[in-house]
């Protein structure tokens, strides 16, 4: 891990996810969590504040040892009991359906095998259980979507690989979920990082 991704990228990281736009998409997708909730990419634990009262217990998982450390300070103000891994979605170090919900919050535009993380979530939850997600990726306008390919490989080397284009919901059903309810659209800011996929899926 180079100087940069180790230490000025989670600070980068954690001051861009305090954007207040972004406030309105935690309420609505933490308001709906039940039960044992695996949160993937938790970052800096901005998601915490936001959980409503079905949660029972937070796993927060990351890959940034930073992160989760700015994270555990965060959960000294949390009424829910809250652990970390420090992992990768691609290889969640949890039984099989052992949780009722998973969360993403602008998290799969990072992962490098998306497809196979979205395996390991499906693996992770119950049979009856739901991932909540919320997402910024591929736009639907033809102008966007260049924006988005000519910006991304640039935009990975100093966003922590994310990617401005990915295709959220083929993703998603990719990795074996059923989508039961989904909302798009854009966010304020550049179009090309701001076109939002929020919503609920169920394993397929």
């Amino acid at each position: 891990m180079s100087f940069y991704e180790d230490r000025i990228l989670p600070h980068l990281t954690n001051l861009a996810m305090r954007n207040r736009t972004l406030v309105p998409y935690r309420q609505r997708v933490l308001s709906v969590a039940e039960g044992r909730v695996l949160e993937i990419g938790i970052g800096s634990g901005l998601n915490l504040p936001f959980y409503g009262p079905d949660a029972r217990e937070v796993i927060g998982l990351d890959p940034s040892p930073r992160l989760i450390a700015m994270a555990e300070r965060a959960a000294q103000n949390s009424t829910l009991p809250v652990r970390f891994i420090e992992g990768s979605a691609e290889a969640i170090p949890l039984d099989d359906g052992s949780v009722d919900t998973v969360l993403t919050t602008w998290t799969l535009c990072s992962i490098p095998g998306a497809v196979q993380a979205l395996a390991e979530m499906r693996r992770v939850l119950k049979p009856g259980g739901q991932l909540l997600f919320v997402e910024h990726g591929l736009a639907p306008d033809p102008g966007v979507r260049r924006w988005q390919d000519g910006l991304t490989p640039a935009w990975k080397r100093i966003g922590g690989g994310c990617h401005l284009n990915r295709p959220i919901r083929s993703l998603i059903e990719a990795g074996g979920f059923e989508i039961t309810g989904i909302e798009t659209g854009y966010a304020k800011g550049p179009r090309p990082m701001t076109f939002m996929y929020e919503g609920r899926a169920r394993p397929g």
